[in-house]
């Protein structure tokens, strides 16, 4: 019996060291750190409940969805570099869809709000919400599907110059 109470104590001490924990520490680990209020302060409500709550925007609302054009998509909370149009994809989700990020931008972790797990991505930069990743991309390139939050982004276009002939 004694046996079997020591186990169980060793493993409650061990089961302490919670997924919470490692995602606070997680959190603390990025170069750009704010408290909430100062996040409040700079975002707007729902950008705020999307990137630092891991709220979802809803369907058919973000303005990025018709972009075209050649360009960056940029965290909207630090400005980092997330995606390029170039690797933009209809979905038919009804959020902006790449599959992939620019190399380095984004962090996968892991969530379990709607009953299973899902890969969640977050800004490697300031640690932000900004969606999910699945495995029904296109199979010509990654297979993989970065389904993003539209408020999550701000889009720079990319200037062409006009070549004179």
């Amino acid at each position: 019996m004694k046996t079997f109470l020591s186990f169980i104590l060793i493993f409650s001490l061990y089961s302490c060291q919670s997924s919470a924990q490692d995602e606070k520490s997680k959190k603390n680990n990025y170069e750009v750190t704010k408290t909430d209020a100062e996040w409040k302060a700079e975002l707007s409500d729902i950008e705020y409940q999307v990137l630092r709550e891991a709220g979802t925007e809803r369907a058919f609302t973000s303005e990025l969805l018709e972009v075209k054009q050649p360009g960056t998509f940029v965290c909207a909370a630090c400005g980092n570099p997330l995606y390029k149009t170039k690797h933009k994809f209809d979905s038919g989700t009804s959020w902006p869809s790449f599959d992939r990020a620019i190399e380095g931008s984004v962090v996968l972790s892991s969530d379990k709000k709607i009953g299973y797990k899902r890969t969640e991505l977050l800004c490697a930069k300031c640690g932000s919400h900004l969606g999910h990743m699945f495995n029904d991309g296109p199979s010509e390139t990654t297979g993989k599907r970065h389904c993003i939050n539209g408020v999550a982004l701000n889009f720079v276009s990319k200037k062409i110059k006009k070549i004179k002939e």
